[in-house]
């Protein structure tokens, strides 16, 4: 079954994977130095912290954790509380705030 996850490291950092078998991939991120990612390799050890498995193609699982990937630590910490609800409001106050912060900069005088 494929699985999107969310790991938190050492570091409290988060890293964000996509597999076919959770545990095994879990296992390789914690003890592994071939198998494991580079990433986690030098902040273990690393503790699951969410994960999705109704992927129905590894494909999809890959899809949503290079999504992940582009979040901030609080829409990912949104998802890792299960508070779905919240993801559109995260996503749309970045938006927003962009915005707002493009408002605020000073403009070239009018010719």
């Amino acid at each position: 079954m494929p699985w999107a996850y969310l790991l938190e490291c050492a570091d409290r950092t988060y890293y964000a994977g996509s597999t076919v078998d959770l545990d095994a991939r879990i296992w390789q991120h914690n003890h592994d130095d071939d198998l494991g990612a580079a990433y986690t390799r030098s902040r273990r050890p690393v503790v699951l912290v969410w994960s999705g498995g109704w992927f129905d193609r590894i494909d999809d699982a890959y899809a949503f954790e290079k999504q992940i990937q582009g979040w901030n630590r609080r829409k990912r910490q949104a998802l890792i509380n299960n508070e779905w609800h919240q993801l559109p409001a995260l996503s749309r106050r970045s938006a927003v705030q962009r915005r707002e912060a493009e408002a605020d900069l000073p403009h070239p005088p009018a010719r």
